[in-house]
């Protein structure tokens, strides 16, 4: 079992990081491997709505995103961090996200479904409810089970310095971690026992302007 924690910070060893390595511990801890994955500071170039995906099972512009897919595929959960900017998620994890899951969805990748994930966040102050909302939409729309702890997944800080001493922030970081396992332990035990994941049907998509309404 392994789980790859996104960095979506364009500080690499920043508070999002602090909060992401706290929790790999107690994921080693309790017998789960995993691996910090830095989206960086380079650009992500927004999605074209081409479609493109659909075709070729890959994101027509090359760059991180088609490797991430690739590189992401062996993993059976994923939480994705991000620090709050104005009430959201980071400008450069948002472009990210947005790509490599309509590539899965489009190009039938079914790299995330039925794989536990979870969103965690640091702020200084404010914003960081809104953007845990944010970010789980990409597994709730996924087919993703939500991870929680006892709080939600925020840490406090202006620095790595000030997030450790946010106590009741880092122990939720605990619990989520704990929990995630767990989940994850369900899951091969639920393998092991021969329950197989909901059987899929044929995606229905509908518009709300109906002729004659």
């Amino acid at each position: 079992m392994k789980v790859l924690l996104i960095n979506g910070s364009p500080n690499k060893k920043g508070s999002t990081f602090t909060a992401l390595s706290h929790m790999s511990e107690v994921f080693k801890s309790e017998g789960v491997e995993s691996e910090i994955y830095h989206i960086g500071k380079e650009p992500v170039a927004p999605c074209r709505a081409c479609y493109s995906c659909a075709k070729l099972q890959k994101c027509i512009i090359e760059d991180k995103v088609n490797e991430f897919l690739e590189f992401a595929m062996g993993f059976d959960g994923y939480v994705i961090g991000s620090p709050v900017h104005y009430a959201g998620a980071s400008g450069g994890v948002v472009p990210f996200l947005h790509r490599v899951f309509l590539v899965n969805h489009m190009g039938a990748r079914n790299c995330f479904e039925h794989k536990p994930a979870t969103a965690i966040v640091s702020a200084r102050r404010a914003g960081a409810t809104t953007t845990i909302d944010q970010l789980n939409k990409y597994f709730q729309i996924t087919q993703m089970p939500v991870v929680s702890g006892r709080y939600w997944n925020m840490v406090h800080g202006n620095s790595p310095d000030e997030v450790v001493k946010d106590l009741e922030g880092m122990q939720n970081l605990r619990f989520l971690a704990r929990n995630f396992a767990y989940l994850l332990k369900c899951k091969e035990a639920a393998k092991n026992a021969g329950i197989l994941p909901p059987e899929q049907e044929e995606v229905i998509y509908t518009n709300f302007i109906r002729d004659g309404i």
